[in-house]
Parts: C-alpha cells; structure tokens; sequence
C-alpha cells in the first residue's frame, strides 16, 4: 500500500474513532443524573481586580453557565442546566426572586428526569433563601443552597468546589427526604437551623443547637442521620402568589423606642419580629403596646438577638421558637399571606 492510501486509511481509522467516543460520550451524558442550577449571583459570581482580595469585590459577575464551565469536574456527576434567575448580591434579593425561585425549583423537580436543584446564592441571605425553599418547595427530591465565602477571582476561591459538591450531594439518593439544605465548606446543614455566624471565615454556617447533619468527603456525601422530618414544619403553597405582606424586623435593646411599632404599623406594616434580648424578654413599655396590638389581631413575633436557643411562649406576642429574626420574618410574611390568625401563626412557630 503506498504512502496516500495509508494516510487515507489512518484518517479512517482516527475518523472512526473519534465518532465512536464522541458517541459514547454522548451516550455517558445521557446516562447522567440531571440537575438544574438557578443562579442568582453573590460571592461565588464575584470579581475583584486582585486575587488576594476577599472583601472589596463586586457580587455577581459571572453567570451561572460561566460557573458550571469552570469546574469541568461537573460534567463527570451530572448533566447540568443552568438558569439565570437575577444576578446580584444577596442583600439585594427581594421577596419576587425568592418566589421565582421557588417556582421555578417546584417546576423542575416535578420533571421526573430532574434529580435535584442547586441554588448558587450569596452567602450574606444564603439562610433566608433556604428556609423559604424548605417551607415552599414540595418535593422528596433535594434543594441545595450554595454559595462562597471568597470571590471567583480570588486564591483558594472556594466557590467552585462548594458548587462541584453541591451538585454531586443533588443527585445522590441519601439527600432525598431531607428537605433544603446548604451545603458550604465540607458541610451539610439543614436549611431550617443552619445560620451564617463569622463575617470571614470559611466556616461561617453553623447551627449552634442542632449541628450539621453531614459533611462532604470529596464528592461523596456522609450524614449522621437517617432523613427525619422537623415536628410541624409547615408547607406553603406560593404558586399563585405575586408579593408577600410587608414584614419588618425590630431590634430589643437597653431603652429602646415602643413607640416604633406604632410606627411600623402606621406605614402599613402587615406584621413585626421583635429581636429581644434573651427569651425576647422585652422593656414594659414594649409588652404593652405588643399586647395592645395582638388584642386587635396584630401579629408580632417575639424572636431572640442571642443567636440561638429557643424563645417560649409568653403572655404577649407570638413566641419564635428556634426561628432567628429573619428567618422569623419570612415565616410570618407566609403566615400572614395565607391569612393565618394569630393562634395558628403561633402553631407555625412553635407546633403543639
């Protein structure tokens, strides 16, 4: 054989070969678990000019495709769709992206190809988003919130591994049963008690009562416990919703002003959380107008500035139970949307 016909035998060949492994490749894609990633920006879509910088930088730059691509590990656990829901920080999120999220998370995993759903998010409101996927999203297949510490452009940035485990914990089947869960630095925690605690720190996400409820060890997910349910956790229906009552947030302090809550109620405030001292224990003159209020069906829940524990039921408000303030709020915006009175907002809180 001479020499062209070798080489035309040679691109046959190569030719041959490289369609038989793109096909398979294919056919291997196919074969993966699906998994929808709802990007809303944050840390782990921030830039900075300098790569040592993990404060000064600008949340949500790169899109959630951007994101997927940067971690070419992803595409050996599952085959990944992206969309883009907003692309900010997270203080920036507003009840319509956390309604759309939850749309679009019950919308997806009602497909019976979709595994799961990740939520790439800021890390500051990362907790809020979270509880609301948990007590707004129905299904046994897992919601997973993540986000970063440190931004995209940074040294050791540690968004792309946090995203890479985040999705291999969305499509292994101990996740399902769990409810939402965030996943941040190795761990596992459950969406209703976890809470960002260090401004820096890596290891920012704790729930100081309840602990996590597993670590990642690589892309293999370990818990410590068999799925179990949280006693009364409700479930809200927001898939005709449009907006949510307006809920504010009050700090309890030395002296602090009573007469805010008749001004809150005043500017048409649907409803308060008081951030007490201790077990919500609040000044007379706050007790008082609080019991004025509920008398006329008002709802303000008591919940607590420590940082964890429990607040009990007392006399005047509604107790928060192991909700934080703004955990607290999101609660009471969904109760008062579905016109819950106040005895049923307080099961809410604290089921019998």
């Amino acid at each position: 054989m001479n020499s062209s016909k070798w080489l035309m035998a040679g691109a046959l060949c190569l030719a041959s070969f490289t369609g038989a492994a793109y096909a398979q490749a294919k056919d291997t894609a196919k074969t993966l678990p699906k998994v929808v990633v709802l990007s809303t920006g944050g840390t782990i879509a921030g830039e900075s000019r300098s790569s040592t910088d993990t404060t000064n930088y600008t949340a949500g730059q790169r899109s959630g495709d951007q994101l997927v691509k940067a971690v070419p590990e992803i595409a050996k656990v599952a085959d990944v769709e992206v969309e883009q829901v907003v692309n900010i920080s997270s203080p920036n999120m507003q009840y319509s992206h956390l309604l759309a999220l939850s749309k679009a998370a019950n919308k997806y995993l009602a497909d019976p190809s979709v595994s799961g759903v990740v939520i790439t998010h800021g890390t500051s409101t990362a907790e809020e988003t979270a509880l609301f996927m948990d007590l707004t999203v129905k299904s046994s297949k897992p919601v997973i919130v993540v986000g970063a510490m440190r931004p995209a452009t940074a040294i050791s940035a540690d968004g792309p591994f946090n995203l890479l485990q985040a999705i291999a914990l969305a499509v292994h089947p101990s996740a399902r049963d769990r409810g939402a869960l965030l996943v941040s630095n190795d761990r596992i925690s459950s969406a209703m008690y976890v809470s960002k605690t260090n401004t820096q720190s890596l290891d920012t996400f704790q729930a100081a009562e309840q602990g996590h409820l597993g670590l990642m060890v690589g892309t293999k997910p370990y818990f410590y416990f068999t799925p179990a349910s949280v006693p009364g956790k409700p479930y809200f229906d927001v898939s005709k919703t449009e907006n949510l009552p307006k809920v504010e947030i009050l700090y309890g302090y030395i002296e602090n002003d009573a007469g805010m809550l008749d001004h809150l109620v005043g500017t048409g405030t649907k409803g308060v959380v008081v951030a007490g001292p201790g077990n919500s224990s609040l000044s007379k003159a706050m007790v008082e107008k609080i019991t004025k209020l509920q008398a006329d069906g008002y709802p303000v829940v008591r919940a607590t500035r420590v940082g964890a524990g429990i607040v009990t039921p007392k006399k005047e408000g509604i107790a928060a139970g192991f909700y934080n303030p703004q955990k607290a709020r999101l609660l009471l915006a969904l109760a008062i949307n579905e016109g819950a009175d106040l005895k049923k907002t307080q099961n809410y809180f604290l089921p019998d």
